[in-house]
């Protein structure tokens, strides 16, 4: 199965804390990992018609935060409809199991004993500043993180995180994730 773990960073933030403003948000970049060719890559706005011909042949796209956020803002630019690609939101299962939704800094650190080398804020900032270069390696280690816990979930059925200093178990359905999963979501919006 073809599966892209995926992350997206934005050239600027929310003019106001509403969910409502993504909208107003404008891609910087997009780092992808592929299992098809097990590889990292990254794409900024300009790139993006190299990046469509590889989602349109996903048969998963698995990411964190990414029904309400990267999904929504990626479409934007996307000449289909990403939300036809069967994906997993590593947030939105864990938050099913606590109720609430987890950093995933937290997840890494419990999970993986790994802390992310910085946050969307800074992102923005580097971008600013015309350091692509390091936005590109924080959004890949951060693509490569989600990928690390999508691994580590589906073999241990679980993920863990830090409640105040106790490290907790997340117990997972992982089971699900296959089916959802499993043939080419073809939006046929692109020349094949």
């Amino acid at each position: 199965m073809r599966t892209i773990v995926f992350d997206i960073e934005t050239a600027n933030t929310f003019p106001t804390l509403a969910r409502s403003d993504i909208g107003r948000l404008e891609l910087a970049l997009v780092a992808i990992y592929d299992s098809e060719t097990d590889a990292y890559t990254s794409y900024v706005k300009e790139e993006l018609p190299a990046l469509w011909p590889i989602l349109e042949r996903a048969e998963l796209l698995v990411g964190f935060n990414s029904d309400t956020f990267d999904i929504p803002l990626l479409d934007r630019y996307y000449p289909g409809d990403l939300t036809k690609i069967p994906s997993l939101d590593l947030l939105v299962e864990v938050q099913k199991v606590l109720g609430r939704r987890i950093r995933l800094q937290s997840l890494a650190e419990a999970t993986l004993g790994k802390s992310k080398k910085g946050s969307g804020l800074e992102s923005v900032e580097w971008w600013k500043e015309g350091l692509v270069d390091k936005v590109r390696e924080y959004c890949i280690e951060d693509v490569r993180i989600t990928k690390e816990l999508y691994d580590y979930a589906r073999e241990n059925k679980k993920l863990r995180y830090k409640d105040l200093s106790e490290v907790r178990d997340i117990k997972l359905e992982v089971g699900s994730w296959k089916k959802r999963g499993g043939q080419t979501a073809l939006t046929h919006t692109l020349p094949l």
